[in-house]
C-alpha cells in the first residue's frame, strides 16, 4: 500500500521504489517525527477534527511505536518508503480508523521539513557543545604552558617568537566563531513549517502557532510555499559545519607537522596514535590526517547540496530528499572529530626545549631590532632595510648576527641584548598580541567568553 494508491492504478516498479526510498538513512528522524506527529494530533484535537477519545487512542499508539523503535522491535514493511510513512502505517495498524485520521491537514512536505528542523536544532546544539569541550582543553593546555614559547610562522617560515599559550588560544578563538555560527544557524532553523501542508496550507481550522509552540519553535512559517521548499537552514548548517571542519583540519595539519622528527615540537600520546603494518618504528598521527581528509568530505557536502538547490522552482521537489545524508554525515563526522581532537590535545606532550631552541634563532628578533631603531627616530622602511641587510650579510658570510649588530654604529650592545633568548617576547605591548601581559589578559577574556557561550548553548 502507498500513500497515493487512489490516484495511481499500477503498483510502483520495484526498481523505482528502490531508487526513491529514504528509510535507510531518515530512520534517525524517528524521534523528531514522533514529536511532530504528537503536536499535530493535539492540534487536530484542538480544532475538533479529532475527538478526545481518538486523540487518546492515537497517543497510545504513538507511545507504542516509540517503544518499538527504541527496543529495535519495530517491523518495517516493504512499502515503508521513509520513516514518516512507516510510523503512520504502524499508528494506523494500532489505532484503526482513528489512526487513519492522523495525516489530516498535513503533507509529508511539511511533516518532513518539521522533523528535519527539529533534528537540526538538536544536532547543532550537540556539535556546539563539543566545540566548547575542545575549547576548554585548549584553555587548560594554554594555562599549563606557562612561559613556553615557539616560533610563530608565516608562509611556514619562522617569523617571530610567540608564547605556546598564545598559539593554542588562537585556535580557541577561531572555534569561538564556529560556536557563533552554529548558534546563528540554529536560530534560523528554529521556525516551524507544520501547517503549511503540501504547499498552500489547509482549508481545515488547524493552528500552526499552536503546534509551533508545542514543539518549542521560536516562530512559525510566514509563507507556506517557502516553508516546504526552504532548505536554507540545511545549507547554512553545512557551511557552519564545513568551516568548523576546516578549523579542525588546520589543527590536524599542525599536529602532523609538529610531530615529525624534523620539527619535533610535540608527541602524540600512544592512545591517540597508530602504528604501521610494515614499519615497526612508526608512530602515526592518523587522527590528525583524518581531520584534514574529512574536512574535504564535508566541504563536498556543502558544495553538492548548494548545487542541488540552485535550479529548483517553488515549492517542494523530490530533489530535497538529498538534504539529509550530507547533513547527517557532516554532523556525525564532526561530533567524532571534535571528541578525538580534544583527546589528542588533552594528552599531547610538548617538547618545550625543542620549541625554545627553534624560536631563539637571532633572526627571529629582526623585527624587534627594526622597531628599536624606530624608537630612536629612524623611519621604519629604512630600519627594515638596514636589519634585512645585516641578516643577509650574516647568512652569506657565516657570521653570527649578534656580532654584526654589536659592531654596527647605529646598533651596538644595547641592540644586541634584543637577540637574547626570550627578550623579544618581553617587549610585546599590543593588546591581543604575544606579550606576556597581553596573553594573560587574553586568557581571562577567553575564559569569560567560554563561560558565556556555555550559557548560550
Amino acid at each position: 500500500m502507498t500513500l497515493w494508491e487512489g490516484r495511481l492504478e499500477a503498483t510502483p516498479d520495484a526498481s523505482m521504489l528502490a531508487y526513491t526510498v529514504s528509510i535507510g538513512f531518515d530512520v534517525r528522524l524517528a524521534p523528531d517525527d514522533l514529536a511532530g506527529t504528537r503536536a499535530h494530533v493535539h492540534g487536530l484535537a484542538k480544532a475538533e477534527l479529532l475527538t478526545a477519545e481518538e486523540a487518546a487512542v492515537i497517543g497510545t499508539a504513538l507511545d507504542r511505536v516509540e517503544v518499538e523503535l527504541s527496543a529495535g522491535s519495530f517491523v518495517f514493511a516493504p512499502t515503508d518508503e521513509d520513516i514518516h510513512t512507516a510510523i503512520e502505517r504502524r499508528i494506523t495498524e494500532l489505532a484503526g480508523d482513528a489512526g487513519a485520521k492522523v495525516h489530516t491537514g498535513r503533507s509529508r512536505n511539511d511533516q518532513v521539513a518539521t522533523a528535519l528542523r527539529l533534528f537540526t536544532r538538536r544536532a547543532l546544539t550537540e556539535v556546539a557543545q563539543r566545540v566548547l569541550d575542545l575549547q576548554q582543553v585548549l584553555l587548560e593546555r594554554a594555562e599549563l604552558a606557562g612561559e613556553a614559547y615557539l616560533p610563530g610562522y608565516t608562509h611556514l617560515q619562522r617569523a617571530q617568537p610567540v608564547p605556546l599559550s598564545h598559539h593554542l588560544l588562537a585556535h580557541g578563538w577561531a572555534l569561538a566563531r564556529d560556536v557563533d555560527r552554529l548558534i546563528d544557524a540554529r536560530r534560523r532553523a528554529d521556525v516551524s513549517p507544520l501547517g503549511a501542508g503540501a504547499l498552500a496550507g489547509s482549508s481545515l481550522p488547524i493552528d500552526p502557532d499552536l503546534t509551533a509552540d508545542e514543539l518549542g519553535f521560536g516562530a512559525r512559517f510566514e509563507n507556506s510555499l517557502d516553508a516546504v521548499s526552504d532548505r536554507d537552514f540545511v545549507a547554512e548548517s553545512l557551511f557552519a559545519l564545513a568551516l568548523l571542519g576546516v578549523h579542525l583540519s588546520r589543527m590536524g595539519e599542525e599536529l602532523v607537522i609538529w610531530s615529525t622528527s624534523e620539527f619535533g615540537f610535540c608527541h602524540l600520546d600512544d592512545a591517540w596514535s597508530t602504528g604501521s603494518s610494515m614499519l615497526p618504528q612508526k608512530k602515526n598521527p592518523d587522527l590528525a590526517e583524518l581531520a584534514r581528509g574529512k574536512s574535504g568530505r564535508i566541504i563536498g557536502h556543502l558544495a553538492g547540496f548548494l548545487a542541488t538547490l540552485k535550479g529548483l522552482p517553488l515549492s517542494y521537489n523530490r530533489d530535497l530528499q538529498e538534504d539529509k545524508e550530507p547533513l547527517f554525515d557532516a554532523v556525525d563526522q564532526l561530533r567524532t572529530g571534535l571528541e578525538v581532537m580534544a583527546g589528542a590535545f588533552r594528552t599531547l606532550h610538548f617538547d618545550i626545549e625543542r620549541m625554545k631552541e627553534a624560536a631563539d634563532h637571532p633572526a627571529a628578533s629582526a623585527t624587534d631590532l627594526a622597531e628599536w631603531l624606530v624608537e630612536r627616530g629612524l623611519p621604519f622602511r629604512q630600519a627594515h632595510g638596514l636589519i634585512g641587510s645585516l641578516v643577509r650579510d650574516a647568512i652569506e658570510r657565516g657570521v653570527p648576527l649578534a656580532d654584526l649588530v654589536a659592531a654596527h654604529p647605529d646598533l651596538g650592545q644595547e641592540a644586541t641584548a634584543l637577540l637574547a633568548p626570550g627578550a623579544a617576547l618581553a617587549r610585546r605591548q599590543t593588546a591581543g598580541g604575544a606579550g606576556q601581559a597581553a596573553v594573560a589578559e587574553q586568557t581571562e577574556r577567553f575564559r569569560t567568553r567560554l563561560a558565556a557561550d556555555t550559557d548560550r548553548i
